[in-house]
């Protein structure tokens, strides 16, 4: 038996299978089935394409729109591992979004979207197990080795890696997190985790630094001291930084299972010897020439053993900066100002993007996928649905019904 339906092509075989079940190739609900799976697949390409529209519109400025100025200050990058990617470039940061930097890097998310062409996306599955920065203050320049890559300052403002410690502190606040932040010359610390308890033996006031030099396995013993001198405050308090490098790679190799633990870790310390020296002698004088040459050898130094201690999964960062445009004040709110922040946002208008945003991306991308998958499926199995046997529904659209 053949089909003698103009609006129906197939094989005659196909036509003898489908009437003896009762139902023709051509039949309404056939037909109906592959309208509906068509415009199944219509909706859901539709919705797909509206997801996609509100989860990737991000704006982000390229390359070629990055403004490109003349700053005197630098921030290097002397150890880095493979999961985090600095583009080698002139591209200028801003001094107050460092922190965003070493957040990122350390795979935190950050209040406002930092679009810097210097730090591309890297292993979002492999993190840095540890950052530390170093702030070198009164030379705008370090002459570091040629496998660094460097970064010019722009608008270099005091910052604070307070965010990322807290941070830190409130997602691993169950783990072991190391935590310290350190000024030597104004004799402020700040510790979070087990680094209570590694650097316990470590010397922060100015009295501890002094008495830390004259011990037998300071660094005087083995550091050639060129023209500075042993007997001089200012250059005693230039070698007392060192000695805290050195004290904090030799108590952290003493606890090395913190090291390797899934929390990360954070070093932040300030150094300010060295802006002492050229205040003292002078810029051009023999005595910050030698204390510039042995404070880089020392940073190379500390930078290799941080980083072996964690196996090489360690950002190691230095800024160099001459002196800070403005100094550094945390804001504070009160109620008399409650008036004036109203007036300048009548409408409580919020961010375009907040920290909420890599949330919102995740469950969007993730539904869109499944869904999708679920669309393909119900779609394949209408379109090969048969009509004659799956279902009494499409049985009753042919004409004669068949009365079993």
């Amino acid at each position: 038996m053949s089909s003698t339906d103009p609006g129906c092509s197939g094989l005659s075989v196909q036509a003898v299978y489908y009437t003896n079940r009762g139902v023709t190739p051509c039949s309404p609900g056939r037909k109906q089935s592959r309208v509906g799976a068509w415009l199944l697949l219509s909706w859901a390409f539709g919705f797909c394409l509206a997801l996609l529209r509100v989860g990737f519109a991000r704006p982000e400025l390229s390359h070629s729109s990055w403004p490109a100025s003349v700053c005197g200050d630098e921030f290097s990058i002397l150890r880095t591992p493979q999961s985090v990617v600095f583009r080698d470039g002139s591209w200028p940061i801003p001094g107050d979004r460092i922190p965003d930097v070493a957040a990122l890097s350390m795979g935190f998310s950050v209040e406002e979207d930092l679009s810097w062409p210097g730090l591309a996306v890297g292993d979002l599955f492999h993190r840095p197990r540890a950052t530390v920065l170093v702030t070198v203050k009164g030379v705008d320049k370090l002459t570091l080795p040629v496998k660094g890559i460097s970064y010019p300052i722009e608008n270099a403002v005091p910052f604070s890696l307070d965010s990322v410690a807290n941070a830190i502190h409130t997602l691993f606040s169950e783990e072991t997190p190391v935590v310290l932040q350190l000024a030597p010359s104004e004799e402020r610390v700040y510790m979070v985790g087990k680094a209570n308890s590694v650097f316990e033996d470590l010397s922060v006031t100015l009295r501890q630094l002094r008495n830390r030099l004259f011990q037998d396995n300071s660094i005087l013993s083995s550091l050639p001291l060129n023209s500075l001198s042993r007997n001089n405050e200012v250059d005693l308090l230039f070698l007392s930084e060192l000695q805290v490098l050195h004290d904090i790679a030799s108590l952290l190799s003493r606890h090395k299972h913190l090291a390797k633990d899934h929390s990360p870790d954070l070093y932040s310390l300030e150094l300010a010897g060295l802006e002492e020296i050229g205040k003292r002698y002078g810029e051009d004088s023999q005595q910050f020439k030698d204390a510039s040459q042995i404070l880089v050898e020392s940073l190379q130094k500390f930078a290799d053993e941080m980083y072996n201690l964690y196996s090489g999964n360690a950002v190691v960062e230095v800024v160099a900066v001459k002196t800070f445009n403005s100094p550094l004040t945390r804001k504070t709110r009160s109620i008399l100002q409650s008036s004036q922040s109203e007036s300048d946002n009548p409408y409580n208008l919020a961010y375009p993007y907040n920290y909420n945003y890599s949330v919102i991306f995740n469950i969007i991308l993730w539904m869109m996928i499944g869904l999708a998958l679920a669309v393909i499926v119900i779609s394949y199995n209408l379109w090969n649905m048969d009509p004659g046997y799956d279902s009494i529904i499409y049985r009753m659209t042919n004409q004669k019904i068949r009365m079993d």
